[in-house]
């Protein structure tokens, strides 16, 4: 199968380099000038992985959709919008569109597979890759569980299985919205952990992982999406890599930021925390982990005040 990767990040060549491994013709598409691809076109190398001479590298977007059978997107995904009103521009009738990037449309609360269908037809099914794992431990062969969601059934189960190997097992999703938004939540409750570990008290991050899983279910429910998600693989699942991993751009930038250090990486759960407290509002869904991510983000409050309001309140019961 031919399959375009759309983006040249960390997971983006990442992916390129599985898929080819596992027998599809794979070509990495990146803007000309980004030092990523640069890197890659040059030295077909980054600091993961090396890229076999059978995955091609190109910055002519044209090309790498027409000879696409499946496109993989991953790129920030507050520029997910902004890439769409390039891609409209060409044939993608038929064409499978995967996102494996994770986040919610700062200023509207859109899931990203909303942003895709505002742009393509019916005749262009659009899915999600969603789960635990980062690049760095996938290339060292250590193995994990993921989820591939869609609102077309029949594509879940294609995509699972030609996908699939001993190094990535996929489970079928069974609600996009709970896979949507439980796999961008997680970003926010991982800079919530950095910011324990910053502080010096990651002995709360139980409490954090149980309350945290519990503040988004609430919300997937009231989206129309089913809570239990927010206890599987697209969030509680993905805590593991997201809230302890020395890997995790989210929870490093928790840490960071709440011992005053600049972190440069992109950290997605930034933007995703003001699109979450934006969809509590208009669900009616009390955030207040989310909320005091954000208002320690903000300069509204510090830190420790966030701490304090978070786990000095009135008695309540557990759920």
């Amino acid at each position: 199968m031919n399959i375009t990767l759309l983006g040249c990040g960390r997971w983006g060549s990442f992916i390129g380099w599985y898929l080819d491994k596992i027998g599809h013709k794979v070509t990495i598409w990146g803007l000309s000038d980004a030092p990523q691809y640069i890197e890659l076109k040059t030295t077909r190398k980054n600091n993961m992985l090396s890229f076999r001479e059978s995955i091609d590298f190109t910055d002519d977007l044209e090309s790498a959709v027409i000879s696409a059978d499946v496109m993989i997107i991953s790129i920030s995904s507050q520029a997910l919008r902004s890439f769409m009103q390039r891609l409209k521009q060409y044939d993608l009738k038929g064409k499978k569109i995967v996102l494996c990037m994770k986040g919610i449309e700062l200023n509207t609360g859109c899931r990203l597979t909303q942003i895709v269908e505002e742009y393509v037809t019916d005749e262009t099914q659009v899915a999600v890759w969603v789960g635990p794992g980062h690049p760095q431990s996938f290339s060292q062969g250590i193995p994990n569980c993921m989820v591939i969601d869609s609102r077309h059934e029949e594509l879940k189960y294609f995509l699972i299985d030609e996908f699939s190997s001993d190094l990535i097992r996929f489970y079928v999703g069974q609600d996009l919205i709970g896979s949507e938004i439980g796999a961008a939540a997680k970003n926010t409750i991982g800079i919530a952990a950095g910011m324990l570990d910053g502080m010096n008290v990651s002995s709360l991050k139980g409490a954090l992982m149980s309350r945290g899983t519990r503040e988004i279910a609430r919300l997937i429910k009231a989206m129309g999406g089913n809570e239990l998600s927010a206890y599987g693989l697209c969030h509680l699942g993905d805590y593991e890599a997201t809230l302890f991993s020395k890997y995790s751009h989210n929870r490093m930038f928790g840490e960071k930021f709440v011992q005053g250090e600049k972190y440069d990486l992109l950290a997605e759960g930034v933007d995703t925390t003001k699109a979450l407290l934006l969809l509590g509002e208009k669900y009616n869904v009390d955030l207040p982990i989310c909320r005091g991510v954000q208002d320690v983000i903000s300069g509204k409050i510090t830190a420790q005040e966030a701490l304090s309001e978070m786990f000095d309140r009135s008695i309540k019961t557990e759920f």
